[in-house]
């Protein structure tokens, strides 16, 4: 008997746990299940020595496919010479194919003339890069321009490349300045200039400031008035005077007086 009520009990034991038991190898697969999408989704990037080859060629645009371009925490634009600078490429395909991103490179030019090429950026390829039909994806892209190039203003030309049914296409998502700074810099050589130029204006302002006052105090340090005394022609009234009825009454009050 005693026997028996272990064997019911046990087995009762065991139906109560078995949904747990589903539960915890139901999770166990849904992590392997994450970790390979993780690790798919990591071969995203790679770099291959075929791009280049590949993005020589000059292709159309696939109709329905739109592309944008975002600087994440970087409105300015700004990239610093010999630092490496991340952009983000959005893709949206309205078409009725699903296509796969081969890579995405660019290229720095001067602003005024395209054809004046300034340098190459490093290509960057991408696997299990697949847009289906009817959706959109987000690609980054990293680059780096040289760190001897001169800080100012550049232009900027990116483009993607992609497949649909094996017909090779090719999208420019960017095309537009970007403002290269010094690395390690401050300020760059234009700011440099200006205050440079500035603190010589308020120099010259300042000496200019002080000439005028110094040729004010000189006007107002004139030399004192020397006052002529009345003597001299007091005596040159009573010589023309003599004689005359002026005189002699000076004489009778003068009489009086004593």
């Amino acid at each position: 008997m005693e026997t028996k009520a272990i064997r019911v009990f046990l087995f009762a034991l065991l139906l109560i746990a078995a949904p747990f038991l589903q539960v915890a190898r139901g999770e166990s697969d849904s992590e392997v299940d994450t970790s390979e999408t993780v690790e798919e989704s990591s071969d995203l990037g790679i770099v291959g020595e075929d791009v280049q080859d590949f993005g020589d060629g000059n292709f159309s645009p696939a109709p329905g496919v739109d592309t944008i371009c975002v600087f994440p925490k970087n409105s300015a634009k700004s990239v610093t010479a010999g630092e490496e600078t991340e952009l983000l490429v959005g893709l949206k395909n309205d078409g009725e194919s699903s296509l796969n991103v081969i890579a995405i490179k660019a290229s720095v030019h001067l602003p005024f003339d395209h054809n004046l090429l300034v340098q190459n950026l490093t290509a960057q390829a991408f696997n299990n890069g697949s847009v289906p039909a009817s959706a959109q994806a987000t690609f980054p892209y990293i680059f780096a321009v040289s760190k001897f190039l001169q800080p100012g203003t550049f232009d900027l030309v990116g483009t993607v490349y992609y497949e649909i049914d094996q017909q090779p296409y090719q999208s420019t998502f960017y095309n537009g300045t970007i403002e290269v700074v010094e690395a390690g810099a401050f300020l760059s050589i234009e700011s440099v200039f200006l205050v440079t130029l500035g603190c010589a204006l308020l120099v010259l302002l300042g000496l200019w400031i002080h000439g005028q006052i110094q040729h004010l105090s000189k006007k107002t340090k004139r030399a004192p008035k020397v006052e002529v005394g009345t003597r001299a022609t007091d005596a040159s009234m009573d010589e023309w005077l003599q004689g005359t009825a002026y005189t002699q009454s000076l004489n009778k009050s003068s009489k009086k007086k004593k």
